[in-house]
């Protein structure tokens, strides 16, 4: 069944399909749609789920620690300075392997305030442990969020699905509602490996001493280096588990294939342009004009980006002149933390692209096709006049 709807409306629906059963909420724009029709589709009983408003974002995913601990698929959404409050509690979400799934739309940080776009709340906290995914429309949303639900069960790893603020959670798009039959054989009932049970009673989470020491059984267990190994060994391991989750869907509802990263006209691209989010759709509309005068250019727009995919990101920038890499975030005080990454997973090949820099679109500033424009063909038409500094769009003032 196709709708027309939200992308607000879009991620609540992909949630009520995965029936979660407790959604924590709490307000703050540019999320507080989403939970807004949770709470609706809870108390019509269309999700039978416990419906948990809480007074801070910190107490949502508390909520959702607790929850998930005791054996219930769990759900929150936030944004930008409700995130950030969330900090300590997404370390231990990801520290404890439980399987929670958040939606994120993402917008620009405090201070100064802002309400509008941009993807720094979500980029400051890529070393959490989370797995980050990307949508760029409100199709991949609902899809993405199903996905999520499957993934973070499968390998134990706390999941945030994020998007654009107010570019996707406000506008309105025709997307495709899966039936729920076809969600219910897709995504298995909620079995998380360890939760708490009176007939099974056992410790989580006490304090870890630095080296390895026999349990109650005289089984010799893991310390806390080897803990964070096991999460970093698993994170890696994720990005394989993403890709026959992906493949499973698509047999499933007939989309999907691209599960890292999505591309447009780059068979036979020289240069090609990547951004996350909806900026990899804006840009196709770019890329099209310069394709007729000429000029053999793509785009990649980056799905997944926590667990990195290096393999996926080489076999799609790898003998390419350029890569211009545009971001509505940075990593401050270094460079665009996507431009790293980047770089990073190119160095050990042998046919390295020259790599330029962008940003852009800070707390909602407007991105003008003319400036992208300008932007790509400067970089395509003398990719070795770029230094390692990023280059910004749209300062109107400069000291």
């Amino acid at each position: 069944m196709h709708i027309i709807e939200s992308g607000n409306v879009a991620a609540a629906t992909g949630v009520k399909l995965a029936r979660a059963q407790v959604i924590a909420a709490y307000p703050i724009t540019p999320q507080t749609p989403l939970t807004e029709k949770l709470s609706e589709f809870v108390e019509s009983g269309q999700l039978q789920a416990q419906y948990i408003p809480v007074e801070s974002e910190h107490s949502a995913m508390a909520v959702c620690i607790a929850a998930t601990s005791a054996g219930a698929r769990s759900f929150t959404a936030t944004s930008a300075n409700g995130l950030l409050y969330m900090n300590e509690q997404l370390h231990w979400a990801v520290g404890a392997r439980l399987p929670i799934v958040m939606c994120v739309a993402n917008r620009g940080v405090g201070a100064p305030w802002t309400v509008w776009n941009d993807q720094q709340d979500t980029i400051a906290q890529r070393d959490v442990g989370w797995i980050q995914l990307y949508a760029n429309d409100h199709q991949q949303i609902i899809d993405t969020v199903i996905k999520a639900f499957k993934l973070a069960q499968t390998v134990s790893i706390p999941v945030m699905v994020c998007y654009d603020g107010y570019l996707l959670s406000h506008t309105y798009m025709p997307f495709e509602q899966p039936a729920q039959e076809l969600v219910d054989g897709f995504l298995p009932s909620f079995a998380p490996r360890h939760f708490l049970d009176p007939n099974n009673p056992g410790n989580f989470n006490t304090v870890t001493l630095p080296d390895i020491r026999p349990g109650v059984d005289g089984t010799m267990m893991p310390g806390y280096i080897e803990i964070r190994h096991n999460l970093q060994r698993d994170l890696r391991a994720a990005i394989d588990v993403y890709g026959d989750i992906d493949r499973d869907f698509a047999r499933t509802f007939g989309r999907g294939g691209c599960p890292f990263v999505e591309q447009y006209r780059c068979d036979d691209a020289e240069f090609v342009a990547v951004a996350i989010g909806s900026l990899s759709y804006q840009l196709r509309d770019v890329i099209d004009i310069l394709r007729e005068s000429g000029m053999r250019i793509g785009v990649v727009g980056v799905q997944m980006y926590r667990p990195f995919p290096s393999q996926a990101i080489v076999e799609a920038l790898s003998g390419r002149k350029c890569v211009v890499v545009f971001e509505k975030a940075l990593s401050y005080g270094n460079q665009g933390a996507l431009y790293a990454d980047i770089k990073a997973a190119l160095y050990p090949i042998g046919q390295r692209p020259q790599v330029h820099n962008y940003i852009l679109g800070l707390g909602g500033r407007e991105i003008k096709t003319a400036q992208l424009l300008d932007a790509l063909t400067l970089s395509c038409t003398a990719p070795d006049s770029f230094g390692d500094e990023p280059r910004w769009i749209g300062l109107k003032l400069q000291e």
